[in-house]
């Protein structure tokens, strides 16, 4: 008798035990399932926001890309080319040769941020710590295989 009621204590005892147990693993599996929605919706947000911000994006841009290949340039060396002859710039003598800003007093304005947009536009931010603003430029290469850029709009940041 004593070992019926002892072995039915114990069954009551496991049961609970593993009711405890398995209600507490569903209630992990039900928030990590509701995680996993929220994770994946927010992959889903930046995956189109990744999409618009690449669109104007020489690195994106087939036709543009095409254009480059059809004159017989490799896009692999011709962007980082383009972008080192860019910040070349920043190393010539007195005021930048192609920011229109002259630099407050005992700084230079140097370009830091420059990005393709297609195969014949550029944008571009500088800064000399105090000022900044962002220039518009296009470029070519010409038939010499030089690179000529062009200056078509500008502007400077108001200091609050």
């Amino acid at each position: 008798m004593y070992l019926f009621v002892f072995a039915a204590l114990l069954v009551v005892f496991q049961y609970v035990n593993s009711k405890r147990i398995f209600e507490a693993i569903n209630k992990k599996l039900e928030t990590s399932n509701s995680q996993l929605k929220i994770y994946k919706d927010s992959v889903a947000v930046l995956q189109n926001d990744i999409l618009e911000v690449s669109h104007f994006n020489l690195n994106r841009n087939e036709d543009a890309m095409s254009y480059f290949e059809n004159e017989g340039y490799k896009i692999d060396e011709l962007i980082p080319f383009i972008k080192d002859e860019l910040y070349k710039l920043n190393e010539a003598k007195g005021e930048h040769p192609i920011i229109p800003y002259a630099a407050s007093e005992g700084r230079k304005m140097l370009l830091n941020t420059v990005k393709m947009l297609n195969h014949k536009w550029i944008i571009a931010d500088f800064s000399d710590g105090q000022y900044w603003g962002e220039i518009f430029l296009t470029y070519e290469i010409t038939n010499k295989k030089e690179l000529k850029f062009n200056l078509v709009d500008h502007f400077l940041y108001p200091i609050n």
